[in-house]
């Protein structure tokens, strides 16, 4: 069976400018399925919206807006999800409140409540299909773990992961910044202005596995603001980078008093 081409997005955070230019670029791409690592909320002044987005695209229904029906894909829960349904008091004083805030926005419309709940409380950490093992955070702790490319230099923590992974290529998020780990040691982070960044042929995975960062939609910290997110048709990876508005998206937080001004700040700098 052919492999859809799939958006691999993560990190939304309530940012709805950057979403609706992440989904409307990857549906101008051809894709026909969507995987989201998590962290659909959280930092953001827009949670519901970046929810209604990503329910509507996972479930694979028709919207009615030129999509047709795209073929189920899935969400997961991130760390942010999870401090939405339990406790954030790990999290630091900026996300915190955040979450909070989070919290009751998510539960403000009456009519779409409780399917904002149903659907968060359903969400796993982890998940694999015949390709691909998808987490948030890492292949060892789907949640918590940050996998950043310093890591390629710490042998011991690389080849833990590597060894919890149970497909050749698993995708994540998280940090925030993208980048490619290899197990055998090699790694790359796509840098630079073009928008597109590969195809990358991932190889015979069965002999070299990989661990692939998509970067974040909402809230990038590699030092360029434009969203990222990849294309994967089941053995290439493609980088994208687009720009949003992300002075509207700073906005929309200034707006609310609950949020921190912070996390308008530094969308700007993509950090």
């Amino acid at each position: 069976m052919t492999y859809p081409l799939t958006a691999v997005i993560s990190d939304l955070h309530g940012n709805r400018p950057a979403m609706e230019v992440c989904l409307a670029d990857a549906e101008r791409r051809g894709v026909r399925r969507f995987v989201c690592l998590g962290d659909v909320v959280g930092y953001g002044a827009e949670p519901r919206a970046c929810l209604d987005a990503v329910m509507a695209r996972v479930s694979g229904r028709e919207e009615g807006n030129g999509l047709g029906a795209l073929e189920p894909g899935l969400c997961l829960r991130g760390n942010h999800e999870e401090a939405l349904l339990f406790s954030a008091e790990d999290f630091n004083p900026k996300a915190r409140a955040a979450i909070e805030w989070t919290r009751a926005e998510v539960g403000r419309d009456p009519e779409r409540a409780d399917d904002y709940w149903d659907f968060i409380g359903a969400l796993e950490p982890s998940a694999s299909d015949d390709r691909a093992m998808f987490a948030h955070g890492s292949p060892r702790d789907p949640l918590r773990e940050y996998v950043v490319p310093r890591d390629i230099r710490d042998t011991e923590k690389m080849d833990a992961l590597f060894r919890a992974m149970d497909r050749g290529v698993c995708f994540i998020g998280h940090s925030h910044v993208p980048a490619v780990f290899f197990a055998d040691g090699t790694y790359f982070v796509p840098r630079g202005l073009d928008a597109v960044h590969g195809p990358y042929d991932l190889g015979d995975l069965e002999a070299v596995r990989a661990i692939v960062n998509v970067g974040s939609v909402g809230q990038p910290r590699d030092g360029d603001p434009r969203l990222s997110y990849v294309l994967y048709d089941g053995q290439n990876v493609t980088f994208v980078r687009v720009e949003y508005d992300h002075e509207a998206a700073a906005e929309a937080i200034r707006a609310v008093d609950e949020l921190p001004a912070f996390l308008a700040d530094r969308l700007a700098a993509g950090r």
